[in-house]
């Protein structure tokens, strides 16, 4: 589904571990995206990232595309956390 938040990520990989974990507990669905252990297969990332480091999330309904897990976690406490739209600003009802 291409409106879906798409999450590429490698089997076991604690940095990869840590965004589901955050997605999980702030409820946001999205797709897992199994990439090759192979740093230099990964051309699915380097084509939606530019990069070939996991973990990467695409976020169709805000259009960004987010790698290092840090950053990741931010962007979804920030716009997940507290039960926002990402398409608002914030405000409240």
């Amino acid at each position: 589904m291409e409106d879906e938040r798409i999450l590429y990520r490698l089997q076991a990989c604690p940095f990869c571990e840590r965004v589901v974990r955050v997605l999980d507990e702030h409820g946001v669905d999205y797709e897992s995206r199994f990439v090759e252990p192979l740093h230099s297969e990964r051309d699915a990332v380097r084509r939606v990232s530019g990069s070939r480091t996991v973990p990467v999330l695409v976020d169709p309904e805000t259009g960004a595309t987010l790698t290092e897990s840090e950053n990741i976690v931010e962007y979804v406490e920030k716009y997940y956390g507290e039960g926002e739209d990402p398409n608002t600003d914030g405000g409240g009802d």
